[in-house]
């Protein structure tokens, strides 16, 4: 037999039926499922021949071809899976309210171990119910077995918990998984056995973190709803393709099928809806539901909210999340006050013993039962999946450093030490994902695929752009009690706090925060369309069939790159993945609150994906970056938006926008070689501030002012005329053979709003705030540079 594993589950949820107990002997579903995995030579038993049948009949339908126009022709063509009674389950989960849990506390090590905790429950814990074990990426065998103890150790539990009529874990099977990534789970299900794995998952959230947020339902379908979407119960009272064609217009059913504007775009926004996707619909909707509070019919447990921890004006507080503390430890850099929500993720985010199961003695003696298991860092990941399996990559960036004396930064404050006391804040999302399901994921298969590939796509992205842009630092000039390391010690220079699905948080240096951001969007969007093939990141990768390999668009319009970059336009390359990230790029001083840092990250990557829907009409689908320079803490008192509006954009005498942030992937390395010609003309930092603060005085003292200081450069005036003045300040129309420098036009042609257009904006307040963060040349010494007091 061949089957893939998503039909290996139909068929196990099929062979035990709709009851708690399984139709047929379970040892006959094990032979079964050993004789359905791919290159068996096993024979399936006779009892449940009839069964694998129907899957193989289910299995051969193809995506478009075979989709009915009429249910009698449904009824006709598949009339063994019309019959069909036995029901399959699915469930969906996942954390909620992560910012909440993770952020909660401003230290890093308990921001990394609250991260950690909630990773570890999604990519270990909850495989680890369907009998799959984590497999470490490592060739020492005591290592391995490590993981397959705890795994057992996760089974034992939800055995304890979940063992009416059957023990859960004797219920579930690997091959049920559609994807558990980035904070989801999707999974299969036998059809009794829905509410019974859907509480599991809340359960073991609130076991492990205490006060973390998590939400999971389920529902039962027939097989037929898998491939063609919700039936009615029964199916020939289903609304089909003749109902919709009839009414289309309503208000109502355009609201759930779209705005077609011909038969042809109906009969295909109906394939599209009437598929798995409408499955995965209705548990979204039921999982917004269940997060609300809502009851959910037909499940009798509550939502599980995480617990309420009592508190007394006279007790001791933890000193983070203001909850009663439990512990007081003095075996640390400082005294410190536990509460036992912040203890588990401080153990978590413990990096002093990397991957060592066991805790320290001062956990052991306080008696607490919870054992935080195996820790695998994001470091680790970066070194064993990716370093080791790409020797040119490790040998650049370790430069003959020997790997094993280089550390992980236990503070944000040695990761500043790489740049002068300042660190940078990426945060990353994609981009069309949502659409992109919606229009072209149609089957479980597709689904399982997507998640891997997006998976794969952003981990190897983050880690080749942290690779070749970083190297191991040697921190000097510190002074800091709350860490082992010390003055000398090398550390790798970087923080990742999460990669999940296509949700990036790292920190990194300031001074190459840019460089890093456009790299994760130019190799996310290459990996994707195979322009960097995996076998050349991970040669054990043998065949890429794990990227799907349709994500490169078909454009039937000519491209127009004057429409969307204002830096060299004609040398841009066209935009051609579906998918691509929006990137929102914080760069501030270390003693600047995590969670303003936090919130200000947001807004940046909502600016970065606002941009990126105004350029989409116009043919641009690539990344966008949004960055800000932050001085000082109290520096902008509302939103970033409201900032820019009210203090940086003028209308008298000349509309102004005295910045032009956010960025194409394509005028971000714009930026940067702007940056560069700067440094090799040696233009004076005094005039590059002076030129800033007379941007608001009106265009023609601007340009003027520039004028001035540029004719009295010594060297590098060809480098700034190519790089920066015809590269970004020539005007639209193409016979001028003048330049606006430092000033760009924008005629106001994507707005929707022309009021306060045209207008002239400027890179050069963007430019001149990220120069000073960049590396200094050799000659010019590595002192701490000037920092100004405000923007």
């Amino acid at each position: 037999m061949n089957m893939n594993s998503v039909n290996v589950a139909i068929a196990w949820c099929l062979a035990w039926g709709n009851e708690r107990q399984p139709q047929f002997d379970i040892t006959v579903l094990q032979e079964m499922r050993d004789a359905l995995n791919q290159n068996s030579s096993k024979e399936v038993p006779e009892a449940v021949k009839a069964i694998v049948q129907q899957v193989e009949e289910f299995q051969s339908i193809k995506d478009d071809d075979d989709f009915p126009p009429t249910l009698d022709e449904l009824k006709e063509k598949y009339s063994n899976l019309w019959n069909q009674t036995t029901k399959i389950g699915l469930v969906y989960g996942s954390a909620t309210k992560i910012k909440q849990y993770v952020f909660e506390s401003a230290k890093i090590q308990e921001i990394r171990g609250a991260s950690g905790l909630l990773d570890r429950i999604n990519i270990i814990d909850l495989p680890a119910f369907f009998n799959k074990t984590y497999q470490q990426e490592s060739d020492k065998k005591n290592e391995r077995n490590r993981y397959t103890i705890q795994c057992d150790e996760i089974k034992q539990w939800l055995n304890d918990n979940f063992h009416e009529d059957y023990k859960l874990s004797e219920v579930l099977i690997p091959e049920l998984i559609i994807y558990s990534t980035g904070g989801k789970i999707l999974a299969f299900c036998p059809a009794a056995y829905v509410h019974d794995l859907a509480d599991a998952i809340e359960k073991r959230y609130t076991h492990e973190t205490l006060t973390a947020n998590s939400c999971a339902v389920g529902d039962t379908f027939r097989l037929l709803e898998i491939r063609f979407g919700l039936l009615k119960e029964n199916i020939e009272d289903t609304p089909w393709l003749e109902w919709y064609h009839k009414n289309y217009q309503k208000p109502i059913i355009q609201a759930y099928f779209g705005y077609p504007k011909d038969e042809t775009e109906r009969l295909k926004v109906f394939k599209t809806r009437k598929s798995f996707n409408e499955i995965t619909t209705k548990l979204a909707i039921l999982f917004n539901q269940r997060r609300s509070g809502n009851h959910i019919p037909g499940r009798e447990s509550t939502r599980r909210y995480p617990p309420m921890f009592e508190t007394h004006p006279y007790l001791v507080r933890d000193g983070v999340e203001n909850r009663s503390a439990i512990l007081q430890v003095d075996k640390l850099a400082r005294e410190t006050y536990f509460s036992e929500p912040s203890v588990r993720k401080y153990l978590f985010g413990d990096r002093a013993k990397d991957g060592d199961p066991k805790e320290p003695q001062w956990y052991l003696d306080s008696k607490l039962e919870w054992r935080r298991g195996i820790v695998e860092s994001w470091v680790d990941r970066f070194n064993k999946v990716f370093l080791e399996r790409n020797q040119s990559l490790k040998s650049k960036y370790y430069g003959g450093i020997n790997p094993k004396t280089v550390q992980i930064a236990q503070t944000l404050t040695q990761i500043s030490n790489a740049s002068n006391g300042f660190i940078a804040y990426i945060y990353a999302d994609g981009n069309n994902m949502g659409g992109y399901i919606q229009k072209q994921i149609k089957t479980p298969q597709q689904y399982q695929e997507f998640s891997q590939d997006v998976e794969l796509a952003t981990q190897y992205a983050v880690y080749q752009a942290l690779a070749e842009n970083l190297r191991p630092h040697t921190l000097k000039g510190l002074n800091e009690e709350e860490s082992d390391l010390r003055n000398g010690d090398l550390i790798h220079p970087f923080e990742i706090i999460t990669i999940g699905g296509d949700d990036i948080l790292i920190v990194v240096p300031a001074n190459k925060a840019l460089e890093i951001s456009q790299m994760i969007g130019e190799r996310f969007e290459g990996i994707l369309l195979k322009e960097i093939k995996l076998v050349e990141i991970q040669p054990q990768i043998k065949e890429e069939k794990r990227i799907l390999g349709n994500y490169k668009l078909k454009f039937d319009k000519p491209f127009e790159p004057r429409k969307i970059h204002r830096y060299q336009p004609l040398n841009a390359k066209r935009s051609e993945c579906e998918l691509s990230t929006s990137v929102g790029v914080l760069i501030t001083a270390i003693n600047t609150p995590i969670y303003y840092a936090k919130e200000l990250i947001d807004q940046l990557l909502k600016s970065a994906k606002e941009r990126a829907k105004k350029l989409k009409p116009v043919g641009y689908h690539g990344g966008t970056v949004d960055f800000l320079t932050l001085k000082s803490v109290t520096m902008i008192a509302s939103s970033v938006k409201e900032f820019r509006q009210e203090a940086l954009t003028k209308k008298n005498p000349q509309n102004l926008k005295l910045y032009a942030a956010p960025y194409t992937l394509h005028e971000l390395g714009g930026l940067l070689t702007s940056i560069a010609a700067l440094r090799k003309a040696k233009f004076p930092k005094s005039q590059l501030y002076q030129i800033r603060s007379l941007l608001e005085r009106g265009k023609h003292t601007a340009i003027l002012n520039y004028r001035y200081f540029r004719v009295r450069l010594k060297q590098g005036k060809s480098e700034l005329e190519s790089d920066f003045e015809k590269a970004w300040c020539t005007p639209k129309k193409e016979n001028n053979g003048g330049n606006l420098a430092p000033w760009m036009y924008d005629d106001g042609s994507l707005e929707h709003d022309k009021s306060g257009y045209p207008l002239f904006e400027t890179i050069w307040r963007d430019l001149v705030d990220i120069y000073e963060f960049m590396e200094e040349a050799e000659e010019e010494g590595s002192e701490n540079l000037p920092v100004e007091a405000e923007l």
